[in-house]
């Protein structure tokens, strides 16, 4: 009687909304939310890794770009999706860990969202616009220094990484920049292209084009290791600033109350079209670092970044009255 009894009730746990709703996940279309506009980093991964999603699960990943605000609209989007694994988002440090000890936003980057895997990591590169007369970083700082409130630095946006990267630069080196926020990284670029700010910091992958065509010139890349993209260019801790040490890092969500299951299944799916050959090829071509992990590793590691980032920002005086 027990075994029969310890049957039914695996019956009848399949037959919940639940399971049955996990079991065939996915069987329509998932929107995937990029917090920001088409051209920027968040993008070119999601739609890199949502195209094999799609040939997996053999249903459309749809690619929704929702930018402004350092992501945070867009991270607000997701937040508040249905919980039923359809609707997802590829958020970095900006919007998750970061903008929350800033300002005031309207979620709880702990409780609700639900972290799915890490996709990426990669590292910030300062670059200067063609026209500033610096090659290395001992020339800007130089130069900043004879200007001070002179030069521009420009970012995708209040409280993103490249924001924090800046102001980071500004308290190590002892200039004086003034920050110049966009609507993310593709309009900051282009402003940067036509001369309109001086610098800045921001993802290796959408400045390496600009690098490799010569319409901009690296400074520093802020990692411990040179990138086999851009093998000529110092990092930071070569140019004597080994505490300026910007990585960003994009991941998988959904809205906090997706079932295990299908945050299991996302997971797996995520994780799957980012070990593929070719996705994997065009990543790194991009100068990322394929990651992946658990649910559970990932939400540690966003616990643990929320703590870095609130000390460095409480720090550098950048918190606004909540």
């Amino acid at each position: 009687m027990r075994i029969w009894g310890r049957l039914l009730t695996g019956f009848l746990l399949l037959l919940s909304p639940a399971a049955a709703a996990a079991q065939d996940f996915p069987n329509k279309p998932i929107r995937l939310i990029v917090p920001f506009p088409p051209g920027g980093p968040n993008d070119i991964i999601a739609r890199l890794v949502g195209q094999r999603m799609s040939e997996l699960t053999r249903q459309p990943v749809v690619i929704d770009n929702r930018g402004g605000q350092a992501g945070v609209l867009g991270t607000d989007a997701i937040a508040k999706a249905s919980p039923d694994g359809y609707t997802i988002g590829i958020v970095s440090a900006s919007a998750l860990v970061i903008s929350p000890s800033m300002e005031k936003v309207a979620y709880d980057a702990q409780k609700d969202l639900a972290p799915i895997t890490l996709v990426v990591t990669v590292p910030e590169m300062l670059v200067v616009a063609s026209n500033v007369p610096a090659t290395n970083m001992a020339e800007l700082v130089a130069l900043a220094r004879a200007q001070p409130g002179k030069l521009n630095f420009a970012s995708a946006g209040v409280g993103g990484l490249p924001h924090l990267a800046g102001e980071l630069f500004k308290l190590t080196a002892g200039i004086d920049i003034v920050h110049v926020p966009y609507r993310g990284a593709a309009p900051a670029i282009n402003d940067l292209l036509g001369q309109q700010v001086q610098m800045t910091f921001l993802d290796l992958p959408v400045i390496l084009p600009h690098i490799r065509a010569g319409t901009l010139r690296p400074i520093a890349l802020g990692a411990r290791e040179r990138a086999p993209t851009a093998p000529d260019v110092p990092t930071t801790a070569e140019v004597g600033m080994p505490d300026l040490l910007i990585e960003n890092w994009y991941g998988m969500i959904a809205p906090a109350g997706t079932p295990q299951k299908i945050v299991a299944a996302l997971n797996r799916i995520t994780n799957e079209a980012m070990v593929d050959a070719s996705v994997k090829a065009k990543l790194a071509d991009q100068g990322l670092t394929v990651a992946g992990d658990t649910p559970e590793h990932f939400r540690g590691f966003i616990d643990a970044e929320i703590r870095k980032w609130a000390d460095v920002i409480r720090d550098a005086g950048l918190a606004t009255t909540k």
